[in-house]
């Protein structure tokens, strides 16, 4: 629960079951009865773009606020490979790490123009004194480098190959396995959404594998699911993998990899004989079955396989050494 649901009464809008895309034909008719005050769009798992010119008819109709939270999309909206919230939005909200590679931290834009209303006053008032107390210059400092990176040309290109990556695991994934399925179908974005509960696995399960193997994904429930105790998919993210310089041809590698994790749990939960997690786990970490066996070889490919990569910020010695050598 968060403080929001204390002052505010929420209604979430869907995905057409058959594609998981945006149900913007239910929002419509659910803003039309229920007459928001404001409609919100934005998502932490949604592999597709947004269209923020229908929700500005929706909300206009209904005599609505249209806020965007961006946070996830920012970076690939600043480097115009997304549609852009601006046009059509009275405020947008974005956090400054994800795909904008800046310090936790936030920022928050409105409209100005707004007839017959105040965005300005209401939002700064509801910052300070309401929400926040006193800020911190060293973010601030780090929130004014990474927008100056944002506006550099090769930030587009940066953002372009973050969503060439996504696609591109998105169809390698779907060439490992017959039976693996992703949400939507692909990706737009930064992110891909897979869906496990065609293979009888549940998100929890293969993170857990890929952190013993040391892949970060994270469990994340899909639609359909019918708990979020029980998350029926993971999601993986490819800026991290593109800021290390892993180009479209990588991501088969990392495709491969993700593919071996799943067949290992397969193998773990078989060995179990049961699908409950602590079993899983238990035979995961302290097992002496084929299934900890070859997670100890997955282990030692990604680590192979991710030295390659340097990380940004962090000097690659192997270059270091290679230059001094050479000087």
């Amino acid at each position: 629960m968060t403080s929001s649901s204390i002052y505010f009464q929420s209604l979430p809008y869907q995905v057409v079951p058959e594609t998981g895309l945006i149900d913007y034909d239910g929002l419509a008719k659910n803003a039309n009865l229920f007459k928001p005050r404001m409609v919100v769009c934005g998502a932490s798992a949604y592999p597709r773009d947004w269209d923020y010119k229908t929700l500005r008819a929706i909300a206009d109709k209904n005599g609505s606020y249209l806020l965007s939270d961006m946070a996830h999309i920012s970076g690939l909206v600043a480097g115009k490979v997304q549609n852009s919230p601006f046009e059509y939005c009275d405020v947008v909200t974005t956090t400054t790490h994800k795909t904008l590679r800046g310090p936790r931290a936030g920022l928050i834009f409105f409209r100005k123009d707004k007839k017959d209303d105040d965005l300005e006053s209401k939002i700064n008032a509801s910052v300070f004194p309401a929400c926040q107390g006193g800020p911190h210059n060293n973010t601030i400092a780090a929130i004014a480098v990474a927008l100056k990176q944002v506006a550099s040309p090769a930030w587009k290109q940066y953002a372009g190959a973050v969503i060439d990556n996504a696609r591109a695991l998105s169809a390698a994934l779907l060439k490992e396995g017959p039976n693996y399925k992703l949400q939507t179908g692909g990706s737009d974005n930064h992110l891909v959404l897979w869906d496990l509960r065609p293979l009888g696995l549940t998100g929890s399960k293969i993170s857990n594998i890929c952190d013993l193997v040391h892949i970060t994904v994270n469990k994340n429930a899909v639609a359909g699911d019918t708990s979020a105790q029980v998350p029926g998919g993971v999601r993986v993210g490819l800026s991290a993998l593109t800021s290390r310089s892993m180009g479209v041809k990588d991501m088969e590698t990392v495709a491969a990899f993700l593919h071996r994790a799943v067949q290992i749990a397969l193998v773990l939960q078989k060995e179990a004989g049961s699908k409950l997690l602590k079993d899983f786990v238990a035979k995961a970490t302290t097992g002496d079955g084929e299934g900890r066996k070859q997670i100890a070889q997955l282990k030692q490919d990604v680590l192979d396989f991710s030295v390659k990569w340097p990380l940004p910020g962090v000097p690659d010695t192997t270059t270091i050494k290679r230059f001094e050598d050479e000087h």
